[in-house]
């Protein structure tokens, strides 16, 4: 499967002119791809004004993903905030080329910055079947968290979007590789550019990393989209030489 992480600053609360600067490299990428990766809260940035920029499920940013989906045929993923029952939540969409939507609501809320105060948490791991791929999704803090994203399902692609900052890089870098080497899977890591309204900056380091912990592509402090093709007959291969998923224990979850 081909896939492509899109990198880039983003315009603070400010959701028309982010769809405005992801289209632009979109329409303009002359690779292909199956699936296209945007970043945590990709039309806003990391705020905590959920109010500002917090849309529906049928709203202009859904209907904006759906046809780019079809555009293109592919799937693409990402979180926006999302207002539903009165509730906000820090929800990643996928879209299938269809127009079929699945999602996952973030389930570890940063504490550190007053997300659990503003936002709804999630309740259920969601894993999504697409190209004959099981693909978990996850959101930005809870790659912190191993016994959530725990490989029980035998997924195939390990997936985090994010607002990772600066100071923390180091962790960022090294949880992507153990959450590769301990679900025996690829793992992806799609984080922003840029400095927000809170002075925080976001020095990128999406990246690739396969199922032995090797990274297969970075893509540094770069703007743009960055295009990697993912191969599962050698991730099958491995899990077959290497026997850790069958070892590992097994928990349920409350």
């Amino acid at each position: 499967m081909k896939i492509a992480l899109f990198q880039s600053e983003l315009v603070w609360e400010n959701p028309a002119e982010n769809r405005k600067n992801i289209e632009h490299y979109f329409r303009n990428e002359q690779h292909s791809f199956d699936l296209f990766i945007l970043p945590e809260m990709f039309t806003s940035g990391f705020t905590m004004h959920p109010k500002e920029v917090a849309e529906t499920m049928d709203g202009e940013t859904i209907v904006w993903l759906k046809a780019l989906a079809a555009e293109k045929n592919c799937a693409i993923t990402g979180s926006i905030v999302i207002k539903e029952n009165g509730n906000y939540f820090n929800r990643m969409i996928f879209v299938f080329p269809t127009g079929k939507v699945e999602f996952y609501d973030k389930r570890h809320l940063f504490t550190l910055a007053g997300e659990d105060k503003k936002y709804t948490k999630g309740k259920e791991k969601v894993i999504v079947n697409y190209k004959s791929w099981n693909i978990c999704l996850q959101i930005c803090y809870d790659l912190r968290f191993p016994v959530f994203a725990r490989n029980i399902e035998q997924y195939d692609l390990l997936l985090y979007v994010a607002n990772w900052p600066k100071p923390r890089i180091n962790a960022w870098n090294a949880l992507l590789k153990a959450r590769a080497i301990e679900n025996m899977c690829y793992t992806v890591g799609v984080n922003r550019i840029g400095t927000d309204a809170n002075h925080l900056e976001y020095p990128g380091h999406s990246q690739v990393v396969d199922c032995m912990g090797i990274e297969q592509l970075n893509a540094h402090n770069g703007s743009g989209i960055f295009c990697c093709e993912l191969d599962k007959s050698q991730q099958i291969a491995a899990r077959i030489q290497f026997n850790f998923l069958t070892d590992a224990d097994r928990f349920t979850l409350d």
